[in-house]
């Protein structure tokens, strides 16, 4: 029988979350900070007119999509890439520059994700505490070893919901050696206010440095797979040898062009999700419980213990409620909910209200 590539063989399987209710009840599944509302009118009719071309390929260049990318973030559509969600990207890229003699350096809980690639080119991974579930700069600078070629962040973080702020990104960016790559993940950078939150793009222009962003979250894409980066040319030259040129489908980019022009909407949803936040956020804590201050559409919660988290989770799970546990990231006293419409928040406030009760 043929054997598997070693560095596959040693891998465990991508971890899906179980998102099943208790037997017999229809799962509210807040555990994948998905969007709480479908798409918008405007998506549907994109998709429904793209759809007339099916028959055909769909444009490997995405040309309208990165002129739509371009024109809202004026950015230069040379040097945007489009893959199957920022996690194709995020894979092209890793196998287009690191190999088993390259060590990786992110932090504690920094995307799971990323670990996985680490093993399928066979990089090892250094990574560094996240004091007060916050990314250290100065850790990072610190742990760099002289065979360091990626540093990858995640801004704001997943699963803890803070915000870096870019001026400490482009600290860490100076500190690095020219030839170590920076790689930011912006996948819910959507959800900070733009006036707090200055756009770090101009940052490609020093080289070895790429941005990540996606369709999956403030435009409520997620099945739809759509991502994007920016990068300097060179490296989006390498990045085209590994992508799949027709991983986006037609459908999948007239529908993010069409969200992407509609500012109008995201920023909607932006608002009404930091409402939901703040009062699930106000809710739990008024329960006694630790809520990391969150800049995305969900919150972590501190339950104390891993027990307690436990118990929590199959009480909520028993009333129709699935969130994420966070064992995997090293916090198994905590767990993760996505912020989702108002009678949903109300449920969950209420039914952690009851668990509260019963375990006080």
């Amino acid at each position: 029988m043929i054997r598997p590539n070693p560095n596959v063989a040693a891998m465990a399987a991508y971890a899906l979350p179980d998102i099943s209710a208790a037997a017999g009840l229809e799962p509210i599944v807040l555990a994948q900070n998905e969007h709480a509302w479908p798409p918008s009118t405007a998506v549907r009719d994109a998709v429904m007119q793209a759809l007339e071309s099916g028959q055909l390929y769909s444009d490997s260049d995405w040309t309208e999509l990165r002129a739509a990318i371009a024109e809202v973030h004026s950015l230069d559509p040379a040097n945007i890439v489009c893959g199957a969600g920022s996690m194709e990207l995020m894979s092209a890229l890793l196998l287009a520059y690191l190999s088993s003699s390259d060590r990786i350096l992110m932090t504690d809980y920094g995307y799971l994700f990323m670990r996985t690639l680490a093993r399928l080119v066979g990089a090892p991974v250094d990574s560094v505490a996240e004091p007060d579930y916050r990314v250290d700069v100065d850790a990072l600078i610190g742990a760099l070893q002289p065979d360091t070629r990626l540093v990858f962040v995640v801004n704001p973080g997943n699963p803890c919901g803070s915000l870096l702020h870019n001026d400490e990104i482009r600290r860490l960016r100076n500190n690095l050696p020219a030839d170590v790559m920076l790689l930011v993940d912006e996948a819910y950078a959507e959800f900070v206010e733009p006036d707090y939150h200055e756009p770090l793009f101009d940052l490609i222009e020093q080289g070895n440095t790429v941005i990540t962003r996606t369709f999956s979250k403030i435009y409520g894409l997620a099945g739809l797979r759509v991502g994007w980066g920016y990068c300097p040319r060179d490296i989006r030259d390498q990045l085209r040898k590994v992508l799949n040129p027709g991983s986006v489908s037609s459908l999948s980019q007239a529908a993010a062009r069409a969200a992407m022009l509609d500012q109008a909407g995201a920023a909607g949803a932006r608002r009404l999700i930091a409402v939901q936040r703040d009062y699930l956020s106000a809710a739990v804590t008024a329960l006694g419980l630790t809520v990391i201050p969150s800049q995305t559409n969900f919150i972590l919660v501190d339950f104390e213990s891993a027990e307690r988290a436990t118990s929590a989770f199959e009480f909520l799970r028993n009333h129709r409620l699935v969130v994420r546990p966070m064992a995997g990231y090293g916090l198994p006293a905590c767990l993760r909910i996505t912020i989702g419409t108002a009678d949903q928040m109300q449920l969950t406030a209420q039914t952690l209200g009851a668990w509260r009760r019963h375990n006080a």
